[in-house]
């Protein structure tokens, strides 16, 4: 690992996750106020370590030689999403609680169903994040099949 926290492995790898952002001031606020992150890198990439990952963003921008027919920006469509954060937490009652004190917006409460507790929020640019604590998952009740599904 860098000696600045920044994520690069001496060996093997290490997951991090970009986010293309809209606002990286904005977004930089986000995950180091609100969810607790500690800014590693201000910009150029922006990179923030959350607990033990890391948050990686930078503006969206066209193609480039690495990825020459690739476009990144955020979201559009609020409705539709492909990828999300999955945080796991060890009280999701007082992550809740705690992060809407500090302006964070949930779509619901935590919801128990069955297998965890869970609930959903989005950060500035749309991304959708789950956050989860584990209970029925830990003795052995799972959750059940997506519709549609045998």
């Amino acid at each position: 690992m860098h000696r600045d926290g920044f994520p690069a492995p001496d060996s093997g790898l290490l997951l991090t996750h970009f986010l293309t952002v809209a606002d990286v001031a904005r977004s930089r606020a986000f995950y180091t106020d609100v969810l607790g992150g500690e800014v590693v890198l201000e910009e150029n990439p922006c990179t923030i370590k959350l607990a033990n990952g890391w948050i990686i963003m930078n503006p969206g921008g066209g193609p480039t030689p690495d990825k020459p027919d690739v476009t990144l920006r955020p979201p559009t469509d609020p409705g539709t999403v492909s990828s999300f954060l999955n945080l796991r937490v060890a009280d999701i009652e007082a992550c809740h609680r705690e992060w809407s004190a500090k302006g964070a917006e949930f779509l619901t409460p935590p919801i128990d169903r069955k297998a965890e507790l869970r609930c959903y929020l989005r950060d500035p640019d749309g991304y959708l994040i789950e956050v989860g604590q584990a209970t029925g998952m830990l003795n052995g009740l799972y959750a059940d099949p997506p519709a549609g599904t045998s």
